[in-house]
């Protein structure tokens, strides 16, 4: 397997009781899938109980409720274990700035750090998918006709839909740059190119060297 190939990560995805760990928001669960050569070899999902009650809008988007977080582990029991089961994995999550707010706040908590480092699904998706109605997780989903059985909003299912849409969207990539295995660090250097300028970093060879 090539090193920091784009096909082989974890795939996350948080659910939380709020928008921002800054305002006092905890996660209430975590899901994820470890992708090696394009494959789900590994999966991690677990509730975690936040020491708070969440509120009705969080219970209804989520599907999770209080009963059910009553019963669950606290948050930084869930956190060491993902910290082990991440190890030093790049990371990729559809709009990951929310994700790694929430990881970075946890892991702190716990005084755990990490050294992979993270990719966006939706900052890439707005380059390569131009066209598409919008880049919200379920509108790609749909754009590119993958079969999604199952409710979004809870944490694996999220994570295992972005990484099939991971896959199809590398698969997009190798096609445009006649180019396989695309780099990890392709990937960081497509989500932060101009929209207008992105025909011209497909083509040039010597940005998967």
């Amino acid at each position: 397997m090539p090193q920091h190939c784009a096909d082989s990560l974890i795939v996350l995805d948080f659910e939380t009781t709020g928008l921002s760990p800054d305002m006092g928001d905890r996660a209430i669960e975590i899901g994820a899938v470890r992708l090696e050569k394009g494959q789900v070899v590994e999966r991690f999902q677990a509730l975690m109980n936040p020491g708070k009650r969440i509120n009705s809008f969080i219970e209804n988007y989520t599907g999770i409720t209080n009963q059910m977080l009553s019963k669950a582990a606290p948050c930084d029991e869930v956190m060491e274990q993902f910290a082990s089961f991440m190890g030093n994995s790049n990371l990729l999550a559809h709009n990951a700035s929310f994700d790694k707010r929430f990881l970075d706040a946890e892991l702190r908590r716990i005084a755990r750090p990490y050294t992979g480092t993270f990719a966006c699904s939706l900052l890439v998706a707005r380059r390569l998918y131009q066209q598409a109605p919008n880049h919200k997780l379920g509108s790609l989903i749909a754009y590119k006709n993958i079969l999604s059985p199952g409710d979004f909003h809870r944490a694996l299912f999220d994570s295992e839909m972005t990484a099939k849409l991971w896959m199809v969207m590398l698969q997009d990539i190798t096609l445009a740059t006649q180019q396989i295995d695309v780099p990890f660090a392709f990937i960081q250097k497509l989500s932060k190119t101009p929209k207008n300028a992105v025909g011209s970093l497909f083509t040039k060879r010597t940005n998967f060297v």
